[in-house]
């Protein structure tokens, strides 16, 4: 058991954080933690590679990434395609190629069996003590095509356990890998973040605890804020800016142009240690069971 504190030697109180001590060093207990604020993506950062993104591009859906990335992601989808069509082109072409052979094989039988049962009809007197000539019949189970029906234990796929392989058509679609929804290239929008001008920080942007803020309003942007993008122009304001001041008349704050709804794209963000921002904030390690 854990040692108790030095002023509470005499305790008979077996606390939480010492039974959650011993559980972790015993092995015994739940296996779920509480993710806290630096376990949870920024609202700036890809979400493929979990870096601040430097080209930052937004879907439809409002899921962030950086260009790069993405453009990475959508090349090798591609290629997968690719590659999984001309297998199933080539799975094709054999079934096709062996459908051929089955009815060509099919057609021989009966071509064989016709000329049997003529063979077979008596035309003249036969002589029981008369026999027949050389290679006119035979009892090889290797003959009349048998050689095709019996199995060949030493090719992989004429066994009998042996199995064909069905390959589906693959689908050209490709899938946003967060949402799962049909994605595209040309779908993509360019983010414009604002960057906080404070002349007295002198560190780098990706180090700074304050790096954007609103186009509009100036207030500082972090996961706690809930974000948007104005799609003609890509500049990213607060939700607060939006329900106060665009929404009024739809007119672009920075361009005074049109909007309509659809212009509007909330950013889904990576989320904070509270469980009202986040829906799922618990994460699980696997380790080896231990019996007593």
């Amino acid at each position: 058991m854990t040692r108790h504190a030095r002023n509470c030697t005499a305790g008979a109180v077996y606390t939480y954080h010492e039974k959650k001590k011993d559980a972790q060093a015993s092995g015994y207990g739940t296996n779920s933690q509480r993710l806290g604020k630096d376990s949870v993506k920024g609202f700036d950062c890809c979400s493929l590679s979990l870096q601040p993104c430097r080209n930052p591009v937004i879907t439809k859906d409002g899921h962030l990434f950086d260009k790069e990335a993405i453009l990475e992601y959508i090349i090798a989808k591609k290629k997968e395609y690719s590659r999984k069509l001309k297998e199933y082109e080539r799975k094709k072409e054999k079934d096709d190629e062996e459908i051929s052979q089955k009815a060509a094989d099919d057609f021989g039988k009966k071509v064989s069996s016709f000329l049997n049962s003529e063979n077979s009809i008596v035309s003249k007197p036969m002589d029981g003590f008369k026999q027949d000539a050389p290679g006119t019949s035979s009892i090889s189970n290797m003959a009349a095509g048998k050689d095709k029906e019996l199995p060949s234990f030493w090719v992989p796929f004429k066994t009998p356990s042996a199995e064909k392989s069905n390959i589906e058509k693959p689908d050209p679609i490709i899938y946003c890998p967060i949402s799962q929804k049909p994605l595209k290239a040309k779908d993509l929008i360019d983010v414009k973040f604002t960057l906080v001008n404070d002349p007295d920080d002198k560190k780098s942007i990706h180090t700074r605890e304050n790096r954007y803020m609103c186009a509009v309003t100036h207030d500082i942007l972090s996961n706690s804020v809930p974000c948007a993008v104005l799609k003609p122009t890509g500049d990213v304001v607060t939700m607060e800016c939006v329900r106060k001041i665009i929404k009024k008349d739809y007119i672009h704050p920075l361009t005074n142009k049109k909007l309509s709804k659809k212009d509007i794209i909330i950013m889904q963000r990576g989320g904070t240690g509270y469980a009202h921002t986040n829906d799922k904030l618990s994460g699980k390690q696997a380790r080896p069971a231990l019996q007593a």
